[in-house]
């Protein structure tokens, strides 16, 4: 069974000042939140089950999908208090059937090629595998910097990186194992607790993708999506 589990918690103050009655993940595109296109495109792969890890404005998520959308079955992983990037996928994970799952950004839409993914991330017996996008400006992201065949060898961080580079363009594919050692409850960081201090001793890779990419987190970038969706 393909899984997903998405990101779907957070508070979105940047957008609050456009979007300020529903959580950002239901931020409306031409009248349609914005994860039916997420699930939409998780449908067109094969994924059957997601995950929804959620925290502020729960209720409004909950009670518009309920447990189903088109051909998904959806559960929901509630952060009762914040648990981190690490804590709350962690908590979601409880919730999934499978060892590998893909975990996806809530206010972000990166239309990958997931078959390839998964093929990628198997012949490479790795626990991670990120997708990366391709920008001219990494300044806001920071960067993820990789050898020849894919592994990881270094990450750079928001104030450090400038220019041309790749980013961590917020799609995951993750092994169970790779949280050995840590409980649900727990609260840490995913990118700070576990890929940036994993990363030199475990070999973690990352597949890149020029697929369209928004990130619907701050105003401009919301306003552009109304647009560009419509081709979509």
């Amino acid at each position: 069974m393909k899984e997903a589990i998405v990101l779907a918690g957070g508070r979105g103050t940047r957008l609050q000042s456009v979007v300020s009655d529903v959580p950002k993940p239901m931020a409306p595109i031409h009248g349609r939140p914005f994860l039916t296109y997420l699930f939409d495109m998780l449908i067109g792969y094969g994924y059957e089950h997601v995950v929804l890890s959620t925290g502020y404005m729960h209720e409004v998520i909950e009670s518009y999908f309920g447990s189903r959308y088109r051909s998904i079955d959806i559960d929901y992983a509630r952060e009762m208090s914040p648990l981190g990037t690490g804590g709350g996928l962690l908590n979601a994970m409880d919730h999934c059937r499978s060892e590998e799952v893909t975990v996806l950004n809530g206010d972000t839409l990166f239309r990958i090629d997931f078959d390839a993914l998964y093929r990628f991330h198997q012949q490479h017996k790795t626990l991670l595998t990120i997708v990366l996008r391709k920008v001219e400006d990494t300044s806001r992201y920071g960067s993820v910097v990789t050898n020849a065949e894919g592994r990881i060898t270094s990450f750079v961080e928001k104030g450090d990186a400038q220019g041309t580079g790749f980013i961590n363009g917020g799609i995951y594919l993750l092994n169970s194992s790779i949280f050995e050692g840590r409980k649900v409850g727990d609260v840490f960081s995913f990118e700070r607790d576990i890929m940036q201090v994993d990363y030199p001793h475990k070999p973690f890779y990352a597949i890149e993708s020029d697929g369209y990419f928004i990130d619907i987190g701050i105003p401009e970038d919301y306003a552009r999506a109304q647009n560009e969706f419509i081709s979509l």
